[in-house]
């Protein structure tokens, strides 16, 4: 028991898990909302717009209630508005691609919440799920494989091992000086923010205490890269991630689970008849003549509709068995694909495949 308790206490330390899962899951729901802002460019006064339906003066009382945190209530004017907004698609780019991961975590959940906690009633269950996912992702490692930080690394450790037999040059990594300017100027934001009261105390402690654990990181990588000291710091990232990762897969389960028990409490999909009404409201009809032919076949309905609300109850449940459990979220992706499809909803389809990610076997 001693032994299994080590080695499963060396497994979650030494090692940030699921690199390729955590990578795959970053991709996803920085392409679902770049893709969503740019979809929504030509609209974006009217739902995040300082002059929208739901009106300044009702996103400050709202924000005041619920201390929800936004940027966008900053400034009324446009421009500011103009610049969030930008800066939101820069971001996601960024964690698309990987590029400063741990910094375009941060903006990309900056981004999300200024955005969403500003029209808070615009958004369905697929802008929930990234509103989690944002704030989760600011503590993984989700930047180890297919990033250009990944490939950073690896140049900077093949001119590492291709100097190791000349001269002594003190350390093993560049002087990063991309890292220090934005490190550098993100502070003096900062610093603007808090002097100006842009936060509050406990999201100005959160943003200063990543911004000095940033900014020790990289001394300690510079200056004493084989120390006690950053192989603390490693431990404790791989920790913050790991925790971040468990947190995934219980909240994905949590939606699952929960979305299943309440179906199961419904009479219309108790009766087999639950996915039939959907399928003949126009708002969800992009491909009328599809949905007729699904919805003229009673035992098709009444699959679809018994299938869905299985496997969203038995997934929670079959995570101990590998077998089940893929071809479970391959039923799972395959309803999220449908549903983008048939009911005309990609987004919310988007960021379910994408958390759904976190399962995928890493071979795949």
């Amino acid at each position: 028991m001693e032994k299994a308790l080590g080695r499963g206490l060396a497994r979650v330390t030494g090692s940030a898990l699921a690199p390729y899962q955590t990578a795959v899951v970053r991709i996803g729901f920085a392409a679902t909302w770049l893709f969503f802002l740019l979809r929504e460019w030509p609209h974006r006064h009217e739902l995040y717009g300082p002059e929208g339906p739901w009106g300044w003066d009702l996103a400050q009382r709202l924000v005041e209630s619920n201390h929800a945190f936004t940027v966008l209530l900053w400034s009324d004017g446009d421009g500011w508005f103009e610049f969030v907004y930008l800066c939101a698609i820069a971001s996601s780019v960024a964690l698309l691609i990987g590029w400063r991961t741990r910094t375009a975590s941060v903006l990309f959940m900056i981004g999300v919440l200024a955005l969403q906690n500003r029209s808070v009633f615009m958004g369905d269950g697929g802008d929930n799920v990234i509103h989690l996912m944002s704030m989760y992702l600011v503590l993984t490692r989700c930047g180890q494989v297919w990033s250009l930080d990944a490939r950073r690394r690896r140049r900077q450790n093949a001119e590492a091992g291709a100097g190791a037999g000349g001269a002594d040059t003190g350390t093993g990594t560049d002087t990063d000086a991309v890292g220090v300017v934005l490190w550098s100027v993100l502070g003096v934001c900062l610093i603007g923010a808090t002097v100006s009261g842009g936060f509050s105390i406990g999201w100005g402690l959160f943003f200063w205490a990543l911004w000095a654990v940033y900014g020790a990181w990289w001394a300690l990588g510079r200056r004493a890269p084989g120390s006690e000291a950053r192989r603390v710091c490693d431990i404790l990232a791989n920790l913050a991630h790991n925790g971040a990762l468990l947190v995934i897969v219980v909240e994905v389960c949590l939606i699952y689970a929960t979305a299943g028990w309440y179906k199961i409490q419904g009479s219309r999909w108790q009766d087999g008849t639950a996915v039939y009404y959907p399928m003949h409201l126009d708002y969800f009809s992009p491909w009328p003549e599809l949905n007729q032919i699904l919805a003229g076949s009673g035992t098709m309905i009444l699959l679809i509709t018994y299938g869905t609300v299985i496997v969203q109850v038995a997934f929670p449940f079959t995570l101990f068995n590998r077998r089940v459990k893929n071809v479970l979220l391959a039923a799972m992706i395959t309803e999220h694909l449908s549903i983008a499809v048939l009911l005309g909803l990609p987004f919310f389809s988007l960021a379910m495949v994408a958390a759904d990610a976190v399962f995928l076997p890493t071979g795949a």
